[in-house]
């Protein structure tokens, strides 16, 4: 479902289950999920989304900044990028002799493209098994807005920069976007089968929320 609010446009999926009021979930990725009671009526629904609004339009915002590639790095020897969760000085990651500071950015993305298809590759065969499932096409490409996607064609896409994070939280959005070849949207089914695999699944969506801006070049 989805409304307008202050010229934006705000997208959600609705889970409706016994509970006494409706509530509002927003993930690590950005995906809204509004959780309501069973006789809980589409208006009624649409009316709680557009009473917070603003508050969601923020917090969206707020991810997206975490995103965001910081205005300064330091592309020197002693300059410090994480990589699967730690932070390592740039010449330990990449070869920096005699190169400018295009040319370190440049070996730097081609390092991080090259060890996210790897662990991406490693860890994926693991989740596929545990799920019964397997995607048509898995790449590896770059965005500023999300960590993994999933087309209705089985098509699963994974952000480079996932390769600076823990192999944990690599794992998690590994098993999410699996799970949406189960369940195409962020329904009840959907977490239930994310937490199947991996019971702490919002411990790594903070981590993707806290320390995004952080992966970034």
């Amino acid at each position: 479902m989805k409304i307008e609010f202050e010229n934006e446009t705000i997208e959600f999926n609705v889970q409706y289950g016994i509970r006494k009021k409706i509530t509002i979930h927003i993930d690590s990725m950005g995906f809204i999920t509004v959780k309501a009671p069973n006789d809980t009526s589409k208006e009624m629904v649409m009316s709680a989304v557009k009473q917070h609004g603003k508050t969601i339009l923020e917090k969206v915002q707020l991810i997206a900044k975490a995103r965001e590639t910081p205005k300064t790095r330091e592309y020197q020897d002693n300059g410090k990028f994480l990589h699967l969760g730690k932070y390592y000085f740039l010449h330990e990651l990449i070869e920096t002799n005699e190169l400018n500071e295009e040319e370190l950015k440049m070996n730097l993305k081609k390092f991080y493209f090259s060890s996210c298809k790897k662990i991406i590759g490693e860890r994926i065969k693991i989740y596929q098994t545990q799920l019964k499932v397997k995607p048509k096409i898995i790449e590896v490409d770059e965005s500023k807005t999300k960590w993994g996607s999933c087309s209705s064609d089985k098509k699963i896409t994974f952000n480079y920069r996932l390769a600076m994070a823990p192999v944990e939280v690599i794992d998690y959005v590994i098993i999410h976007e699996l799970c949406h070849l189960l369940h195409m949207n962020h329904d009840r089914s959907f977490w239930r089968r994310v937490g199947s695999i991996m019971p702490d699944y919002k411990e790594k969506e903070a981590y993707l929320t806290r320390h995004g801006h952080a992966m970034t070049l």
